[in-house]
């Protein structure tokens, strides 16, 4: 055993668990930490600018690390409830985040000290587990349980507060002697797995509902191979969009009120069996309970079991983690196949793929500002296959999932259930840290990019590079048209008239306000302004060769009519379409993937 302070306990404890990737700001009262981190050099720092922007780099990291928890360091006080926002989103999408706070010395707790909060109480209703560590010698249990919580069942975040007398108290300790705690999550049983096939293949027209359980499990491609094997078209959600890449050809697209296709929702609404993989039947995807479950019969797995009949009473529930069931429907299904007991469901799948073509949204528009539909269609063009993207909230947000193209898990970053403002930004730089080699595309509109606008710094000193491209419209637009309701435009519109703006009419930008690329220069980083439609692929290009050369964020302005609305309803089968749709692949160039991968 050897003695040593608390702090270096922990750090070492982390790289063992090798959660080596940290975002945050150091303070007095964790700074003992930030000289074990120092001392140790196995973890990775990086200096963020506010803390809720580092709560949502360790987010992005860990949803696109594939396995990796990011970590999140903060001082005392409002450096901790800074993080809230953040343990929130991870908390609402099941993403493992460990967020470590400074807190004053315990015999200070009860007397109202300098920046000495209850954060543990705060932060319970959001975290697997919320302590304030009081004794010295509890600190390697925590951590190590801290691991064990955020790695089991539905994974979560967790919040460890550090007294700094707690951080500077030495211990006995041998790093050689610590072992991870066993993670054992439950799995579905061979008979489990019969009677779900059973019920699916009683079915005429079944669907798979793919959910973000499958892309934490890492089981993307064992779920392509189970939907191949049974010829059953697979519907990610939101969260579990890319477990199937989008130009297969049982990808049926998704459904719901916002994030949804025509084609999507038109399956679903004829299907008679889903069986639901890791989702949550999230209200934004299921729309009203009676029209999404009418005349369908469902089966429901999920890791957590208090998750299973929460929204509505499946006919078959399983609790299970997701890589685990599909392990074995593929155990039964490959049995099956054998004896020729599995039914035919080309004619269904066929008929799905002749949606998928015919029922496209338009995108082509040559309008001048710009219509932000003939953004995505511009961004399917530029970026490839491999390309990750990430985004939270807005107008922009559910537009880009209607149009943008996904074509693997972890490809599609997206803060789902709580939709914080400001998300974006640091999340994208997350995923850059995440994910060095890939190509990353953050989407925003003009409010969700100025929430966290500063953290663009931290890209251009740290060298992370990565396209944001913001559709500026100058609107609250989500907002904006939910107000329609109450016949009212009010405080929603951030259009101005900027002092440093040429008055001549040149520009479109003109009276839109906030000059975002003076900004993103002036904090480091590369910037182009967009305002004719015909010049976006030449602009998402160059971005991709500064973003390569100079190592930092670049950011692409493109200036939007002011007002678009943007096709979203109360029922699956009532979304209201404002545009026209498209009547030829001219119209909409995304329907060349509807009958890829035949």
């Amino acid at each position: 055993m050897t003695r040593m302070r608390t702090v270096d306990a922990a750090v070492a404890i982390l790289e063992k668990e090798g959660a080596t990737e940290a975002f945050g700001l150091p303070g007095a009262a964790i700074n003992p930490f930030y000289s074990a981190m120092r001392a140790h050099g196995g973890i990775r720092h990086t200096l963020a600018r506010h803390v809720e922007g580092a709560s949502h780099m360790a987010d992005g990291y860990s949803r696109a690390a594939d396995g990796n928890i990011g970590i999140c360091i903060g001082t005392s006080g409002p450096a901790g409830t800074d993080m809230i926002t953040g343990l929130y989103a991870a908390w609402a999408d099941s993403v493992p985040i460990l967020c470590i706070t400074g807190q004053a010395p315990v015999s200070k707790l009860h007397k109202e000290d300098f920046q000495a909060v209850d954060i543990e109480s705060i932060a319970k209703p959001l975290t697997k587990m919320a302590m304030t560590v009081l004794e010295p010698a509890q600190v390697p249990g925590a951590f190590q349980k801290a691991f064990q919580l955020m790695r089991s069942g539905r994974p979560g975040p967790v919040l460890l507060d550090l007294p700094i007398d707690v951080q500077m108290a030495e211990i006995e300790f041998d790093i050689d002697t610590y072992e991870p705690l066993p993670v054992v999550n439950p799995a579905a049983t061979v008979r489990q797995a019969e009677r779900a096939l059973e019920m699916l293949i009683a079915s005429e027209r079944p669907l798979i509902v793919a959910g973000g359980g499958v892309i934490n499990a890492g089981a993307s491609d064992r779920l392509v191979e189970l939907a191949e094997l049974l010829g059953v078209p697979v519907v990610p959600t939101l969260m579990g969009w890319g477990a199937i890449p989008d130009d297969h050809r049982l990808s049926a697209g998704m459904v719901g009120l916002q994030t949804s296709h025509r084609y999507g929702n038109e399956s679903f609404l004829a299907s008679d069996f889903v069986l639901g993989i890791g989702n949550r039947w999230a209200n934004r995807h299921t729309g009203g309970i009676d029209t999404y479950t009418k005349g369908r019969t469902f089966v429901h797995v999920d890791i957590e079991p208090t998750q299973i009949g929460r929204v509505f009473a499946p006919d078959l529930g399983i609790v299970s983690d997701a890589g685990a069931a599909i392990d074995r429907f593929l155990e039964v299904a490959r049995r099956w196949a054998l004896t020729g007991k599995l039914p035919d469901y080309s004619g269904w799948a066929d008929e799905v793929r002749e949606r998928k073509a015919k029922l496209q949204r338009k995108t082509n528009f040559p309008d001048i500002p710009i219509k932000p539909q003939r953004v995505y269609q511009e961004m399917n063009r530029a970026f490839g296959p491999d390309t990750t993207y990430v985004t939270t909230i807005g107008l922009s947000q559910i537009a880009g999932a209607q149009m943008l193209h996904v074509f693997g898990p972890r490809r599609w970053i997206n803060a789902g259930q709580a939709g914080p403002l400001g998300w974006t930004g640091p999340a994208a730089l997350g995923v850059v840290r995440g994910k060095p080699d890939s190509t990353v595309v953050a989407l925003s509109g003009d409010y969700d990019f100025q929430f966290m606008i500063e953290e663009l710094a931290v890209g251009a000193q740290f060298n992370l590079p990565y396209v944001h491209v913001v559709v500026n419209n100058s609107y609250l637009g989500l907002i904006r048209q939910s107000q329609r309701g109450f016949q009212m435009d009010y405080h929603v519109s951030l259009a101005f008239e900027n002092v440093n703006t040429p008055q001549d009419g040149t520009s479109t930008a003109q009276g839109y306000g906030v000059d975002h690329v003076k900004v993103a220069e002036g904090l480091g980083c590369k910037a182009i302004r967009v305002e004719d439609p015909d010049q976006l692929g030449a602009a998402f290009d160059e971005a991709g060769r500064l973003a390569e050369e100079y190592r930092v964020p670049v950011v692409v302005e493109v200036i939007l009519e002011r007002v678009t609305n943007i096709s979203m309803g109360t029922e699956i089968d009532a979304v209201n379409e404002f545009e026209p749709i498209a009547e030829s692949p001219e119209d909409a160039p995304t329907a060349i993937l509807s009958l890829a991968r035949a």
